[in-house]
């Protein structure tokens, strides 16, 4: 557990980058910093590690005063990320997440051994022990910047914005695996992020710090979104937050209809489809787009010949098997037919439904005044 006690930072000059912060991040969760620039989040998380020191109060780790342990010491127990990675560039993959471990006197063997583990536990292939940082991308970079975090297992990390220098496909990879991670090792986290929409998706609670380092609201995602303490929170969390909640809820309630569907690279023979739209799957029953029977943009679809990859329309999301009223809500407006394709925890189609539908199990749930979740849904957001 991390105990913020009334911690202030104050700089000569009289600038208040934190001010009398009171919060408590939970063992084995993780807390999210947000808000906008010049709130103190960065400051407030590099106080914990003493990377900048507190003007006055009380940062505690578990039953300890941090000001009491040495530097040095207090490191030893928290893992670090930062932005871009922050990785060694003239050292082997291997090599950087090693540091740490080798710094604390691990036998070398044992120290690169426990690199190659975690190597494969943030979905880095093992050819990649060998090669340097600037042969990687910014997101593998980014895993490898995790894994040496993870290195010495502390049972703390601190993560300043790791994954706000990548691409948005690398980003929700590395938001999925960062969840994936912290569901088997459960450590205590402290995350910052300028982007409500990563601190509610990843966040167990979600600190928001207004200007001036002020704590404006500490709230499981589901409660800020729906319990905004004042029009400050309720503006940094956006006028969409009413459809953003919908993550919180799961789907399980839909009735799913059977879908017509054709296997791609089969013939087109014969083919119908009631409305012009035919949903294409693979060999192994899992949805690859749509294919437009007659109308424009077929392509020619309908006329003697075989369904091929370039003949699809893939505009459509998916929703996963523990998917959100968001996620299938978005399935159904994002399908060119206008059905919602779901499927299984195999990735095989389930059947598919309307928005229609679906709103209609959104009024009935707040009719119902159903309680959120503490996290999105498993694919809710996807």
């Amino acid at each position: 557990m991390i105990r913020f006690d009334s911690v202030s930072k104050h700089y000569p000059d009289g600038t208040i980058a934190v001010d009398s912060l009171d919060l408590v991040a939970p063992s084995g969760q993780i807390t999210v910093f947000v808000g906008p620039s010049g709130c103190g989040k960065t400051t407030s998380l590099r106080m914990i590690n003493r990377m900048i020191e507190p003007t006055s109060g009380t940062v505690w780790l578990d039953d300890r005063d941090t000001s009491t342990i040495a530097t040095h010491e207090l490191r030893r127990q928290i893992g670090y990320v930062i932005q871009h990675a922050g990785l060694f560039p003239h050292r082997t993959i291997l090599d950087n997440i090693a540091t740490v471990p080798l710094l604390l006197g691990w036998d070398r063997r044992k120290a690169r051994a426990r690199s190659r583990e975690l190597l494969e536990r943030v979905g880095l292939p093992a050819h990649f022990a060998e090669r340097y940082p600037a042969q990687l991308s910014g997101g593998q970079q980014q895993r490898v910047g995790v894994a040496r975090a993870l290195a010495a297992d502390p049972p703390v990390m601190l993560m300043d914005e790791p994954f706000s220098a990548v691409d948005p496909i690398a980003r929700d990879q590395l938001q999925e695996e960062f969840l994936r991670l912290q569901g088997e090792l459960g450590k205590t986290i402290v995350f910052v992020t300028h982007d409500i929409d990563e601190a509610i998706k990843l966040g167990d609670q979600v600190a928001v710090l207004r200007v001036g380092g002020r704590l404006a609201q500490l709230a499981a995602p589901a409660q800020l979104l729906s319990e905004p303490a004042d029009a400050f929170v309720a503006s940094f969390v956006g006028r969409d937050r009413g459809y953003r909640a919908l993550g919180f809820t799961p789907a399980h309630k839909l009735v799913l209809h059977d879908e017509p569907t054709i296997r791609v690279g089969s013939s087109l023979a014969g083919a119908e489809a009631a409305d012009g739209w035919l949903l294409a799957v693979d060999e192994q029953g899992a949805p690859q787009g749509w294919l437009r029977l007659a109308g424009p943009g077929s392509g020619g679809a309908g006329a003697a010949g075989t369904v091929t990859e370039d003949l699809l329309h893939r505009g459509g999301t998916v929703a996963g098997a523990e998917a959100s009223l968001r996620a299938a809500l978005d399935a159904c407006l994002s399908s060119p037919s206008g059905r919602g394709v779901v499927v299984d925890s195999d990735g095989r189609l389930a059947g598919t439904v309307t928005a229609p539908e679906v709103l209609t199990l959104i009024e009935q749930q707040r009719m119902s005044s159903d309680q959120p979740s503490a996290r999105p849904v498993a694919g809710g957001d996807r």
